[in-house]
């Protein structure tokens, strides 16, 4: 784009000039008193130019409502442009004095600034590089595969799971309507390879192993060592998730739940500077407390939250969203004991060498690096999960276990019905009734009914436990079940646009299915051994993944341990070790 200067003497035109190829040449000069150069008419017309927002506008009805605003102190153009009930499809910003747009937004990009791209958003800049991720992606693959038999199903197993990595590249590109439909093939396939593992109730046949243990075993405490250095290098990693459980956790050791009591905007009071959009996030609470809003916080299970207390105790918490050292260390604890989960797992199953080997696979995987980069809360889950499958034999643990994953995160809760029936699968009465419960199934239950009240104890914080019980189902599952998204191809019919479906209907006929197939799981297969738990808590969770309206890459160390436990068993039929 070039700026052309008018001939001494010659009147300034009095519009953009464009070539005969529709590329801006010329604009007017600049008017007297530091009024705009261009009109409002001539800004939006620079703006429907842009190719980006031109490619997007074909999608709707010519003629779309459009604004323009001109802010003098920075001498940009805010462009806004509506289609009916769509909303808002595309924003941005021109430059007044050349006429080039700086900034476009279209589709999703417009609402979900985390859709416009950018490396280390999530995770810090150093692991979005090239070059750590591909060390990681190469230590996954030289430690774990089978490289005597390459075209084996164990290498093709962990490729699928390190495949998720181009859906990231082009997210990281702001590219989600290609980033979205490529993270679905690798679910997809891992979802098929653990519903065929506890089937035919085998681990995925395996070469013997090149490596030894011992070079397993120092290769994973190097990389956990060198995980903890590049989480303590990126200070100001944490995401919006990690900032919400120190909020969480403050307000939980000063006597008050976090449901209903996160920091707003709204008309607050003001005490703080303005961010990068012009925006002041700091504003003075009912609390007194000069505190960084996250007003939709508060939307997991209470577990979420007191898991945090710990860090919050150690580390404290400004008000402010800072380095938030009370969520890189809960981010550090629970990575840790994640690895630690799947060592014992590993070694009780299979002995030392599978869990080493298990434990390397967690340090080495890219996606759990992802996740406690991001100082997030997605590895408190599995680390309960983890906790549960290690005693196993034991009722009460598996209950417990099963209530602290759900009350973090509540897909956890699908897994009741699989995990209460072990080993054995609930068998009906000859006659028609209530299916018959063993003392197992009894104390599991137990163990589910302690653990969960244990987590909403908190409600006994408030003066009205009741109120507080009610605030906490419309935080959480009101708020989640008419969440919006365009994360996932099913929250894209919110566009409104040609060619970009809406798969509403079909999302709703698998979530039916999907939670037939998690009831059916109590009742088969009928004997279930520790290798088939595994397999098909990984399909579970895979399929909640699947059927979810927000998707997200943080996900993926959801279902991850169980699928390396599915896909590296090197025993014939895995039982525990003793």
């Amino acid at each position: 784009m070039l700026l052309l200067a008018a001939p001494a003497g010659a009147a300034a035109p009095a519009a953009p000039v464009y070539d005969e190829h529709g590329r801006l040449v010329e604009t007017i000069f600049a008017p007297e008193n530091g009024a705009a150069r261009l009109t409002e008419e001539q800004a939006l017309d620079l703006f429907l130019r842009e190719d980006k927002v031109a490619d997007w506008l074909v999608r709707y009805p010519p003629k779309p409502t459009t604004a323009a605003e001109y802010d003098p102190a920075t001498e940009e153009w805010e462009l806004k442009v509506w289609s009916g009930e769509a909303g808002q499809i595309a924003l941005g910003k021109l430059d007044d004095r050349t006429g080039s747009v700086r900034e476009a937004w279209t589709g999703p990009q417009v609402a979900w600034t985390m859709a416009r791209g950018g490396a280390g958003a999530f995770g810090g800049k150093t692991i979005n590089t090239a070059l750590v991720w591909l060390i990681f992606c190469g230590a996954f693959l030289l430690g774990l595969a089978d490289l005597r038999r390459l075209r084996s199903l164990r290498n093709l197993d962990l490729l699928a799971l390190l495949s998720f990595t181009v859906s990231l590249r082009l997210f990281n590109e702001g590219e989600i309507f290609w980033s979205v439909p490529l993270a679905y093939p690798p679910l997809l396939y891992l979802l098929a390879r653990c519903i065929w593992i506890a089937r035919r109730d085998r681990p995925p046949r395996a070469s013997r192993p090149i490596w030894p243990v011992w070079v397993i075993a120092a290769a994973a405490i190097f990389l956990v060592g060198f995980r903890v250095g590049l989480n303590i290098e990126a200070p100001r990693s944490t995401i919006d998730v990690g900032f919400a459980g120190v909020i969480g956790g403050q307000r939980i050791a000063n006597g008050q739940i976090p449901y209903g009591h996160m920091p707003e905007q709204g008309d607050l009071k003001e005490c703080g500077p303005a961010d990068a959009s012009g925006e002041v996030r700091e504003r003075i609470q009912t609390n007194g407390r000069c505190e960084a809003s996250n007003a939709r916080g508060d939307t997991y299970g209470p577990v979420s939250y007191l898991a945090y207390v710990p860090g919050y105790l150690v580390f404290g918490w400004t008000g402010k969203w800072d380095e938030l050292w009370a969520a890189h260390a809960t981010s550090l604890l629970f990575d840790g004991l994640c690895l630690v989960g799947l060592a014992l797992v590993g070694r009780r199953f299979g002995g030392n060498r599978l869990g080493a080997t298990l434990a390397f696979a967690w340090a080495a995987y890219p996606f759990t690096l992802y996740a406690s980069n991001s100082n997030t809360n997605d590895t408190i889950m599995p680390a309960f999960l983890l906790l549960g499958f290690w005693l196993v034999t034991s009722a009460w643990a598996r209950g417990a276990g099963v209530a602290l994953a759900g009350w973090t995160k509540f897909a956890a809760l699908l897994l009741a019905p699989l995990w209460l029936a072990y080993p054995n699968a609930l068998r009906w009465p000859r006659r028609f009734g209530r299916p018959r419960l063993d003392r197992g199934a009894l104390r599991w239950a137990a163990g589910f009914v302690a653990a969960t009240v244990a987590a909403f104890s908190i409600l006994l914080l408030e003066p009205d436990p009741l109120h507080a019980a009610r605030v906490f189902g419309e935080r959480t599952f009101g708020f989640q079940l008419d969440r919006e998204s365009p994360f996932s191809l099913w929250g894209w019919g919110q566009y409104d646009a040609k060619g970009i479906p809406d798969l509403h209907l079909v999302q709703q006929a698998l979530e039916v299915l999907l939670v037939a197939g998690a009831l059916a799981l109590a009742f088969v297969p009928r004997r279930r051994s520790p290798l088939q738990l595994a397999a098909l808590t990984a399909a579970v969770l895979i399929g909640f993944e699947l059927v979810l309206t927000h998707w997200f890459y943080l996900y993926i160390p959801w279902f991850f341990p169980f699928v390396a436990f599915a896909v590296l068993s090197n025993r014939g039929r895995v039982e525990p070790v003793h």
